[in-house]
């Protein structure tokens, strides 16, 4: 039986649309999932997003561990509230789960972790402690609860709501995070899964039902998982399980740049990726120059290196015309066009350089 986040019931008495997603029972939409979209890319929207597992990483090893364990270099977390994003990888180099890890202070590291993996997760992490530092403590945080407050007029609603965030939503940069007094313990983080600015507000379990309500006082529309992944794919973002998972590497993923192979420090799959610097796949941005089709996850893609694969695909709201990202043998470029099948047509897709759309600004030509 799917679990439930502590809005669980706020979204049924809302009438939202549910779905099971990463094990949890998660509001799809709450009427119109375009409107939902739109909320976002021109005034704001939340999300309840307290499926995601907080996890708190404390002890005088727990830099050198996160050294090892991330391949992203925790070391340019130099000043508490600095946030970085990156893969977790197996010895072979694929991929785990993405995640974000927070610097909160000295020795105190705070670690967001996707839902359908979380679990998995924690189990390796708690594996490689085992092995590497023992004296590290590691705890899963399910006191907490997330709520995500996106788009280009989140930094006015959200106040309005918590007063006690004030100060941190006016000065908080770009992918950093303070911890801020009451109600209970609360995390203000300028990060987010839209494309947008915003912020997500970490917060115990009990007092998400009483923000929640706050924000629609103060405006602010809830949107579904439906809104979320058609402006994260705008956005170029990945969606584990989809656009990467075990199979794959982040060289693969257009995650590259999340990967430090140039310093001395080893990690949990170095080795395995240092002999890859010229992966035989790559993860591009498409954009549907036929009608007659929306792309799709897992259609095949036709390329004059061979056949690749959509991993996630839409029809974007912004640019009015279907996007998708999609695995392909390379090497391709922007502004090639491609053959994708949809519906037993091969429809010709231009190839682009995610993100597609960033703070309301489209960044590919609209062939519309």
């Amino acid at each position: 039986m799917p679990k439930q986040t502590p809005l669980y019931a706020l979204h049924r008495a809302a009438g939202a649309r549910m779905v099971d997603f990463g094990g949890w029972d998660m509001p799809v939409n709450y009427g119109s999932q375009i409107d939902e979209h739109h909320a976002v890319r021109t005034d704001a929207g939340m999300f309840d997003v307290s499926h995601m597992r907080v996890v708190d990483l404390e002890g005088a090893g727990a830099r050198d561990f996160l050294r090892y364990l991330l391949a992203n270099n925790v070391d340019r977390l130099k000043s508490p509230g600095k946030a970085l994003y990156s893969c977790l990888l197996k010895p072979d180099g694929t991929v785990l789960d993405d995640l974000i890890v927070y610097l909160l202070a000295d020795d105190f590291f705070r670690i967001i972790v996707n839902a359908g993996t979380a679990d998995n997760d924690i189990a390796w992490f708690r594996e490689r402690l085992a092995e590497r530092s023992p004296g590290v403590k590691l705890t899963p945080r399910a006191d907490l609860a997330i709520i995500a407050v996106q788009g280009p007029n989140a930094a006015r609603y959200l106040p309005q709501a918590l007063p006690s965030a004030s100060s941190a939503v006016s000065s908080l940069k770009p992918f950093n995070a303070m911890l801020i007094d009451g109600p209970g313990e609360l995390m203000i983080a300028r990060t987010g899964y839209t494309g947008e600015d915003g912020f997500e507000v970490v917060l115990p379990v009990s007092e998400a039902p009483e923000l929640w309500n706050r924000l629609r006082e103060a405006g602010v529309p809830p949107c579904g998982l439906g809104a979320r992944d058609t402006l994260r794919l705008e956005a170029g973002m990945n969606l584990y399980g989809q656009d990467m998972d075990e199979t794959v590497t982040p060289l693969e993923s257009g995650l590259s740049w999340t990967v430090d192979l140039s310093s001395p420090r080893d990690f949990i799959g170095k080795a395995a990726l240092a002999g890859r610097a010229t992966p035989y796949r790559q993860l591009v941005g498409l954009v549907l120059l036929d009608k007659g089709g929306v792309l799709r996850a897992h259609q095949v893609v036709h390329t004059a290196h061979g056949d690749g694969e959509v991993t996630s695909g839409t029809f974007s709201p912004t640019l009015n015309q279907s996007i998708a990202l999609a695995r392909v043998p390379g090497p391709v470029a922007p502004g090639d066009t491609v053959k994708v099948v949809v519906r037993d047509r091969e429809l010709t897709a231009r190839v682009v350089r995610p993100p597609f759309v960033r703070n309301g600004k489209v960044l590919t030509g609209s062939a519309a």
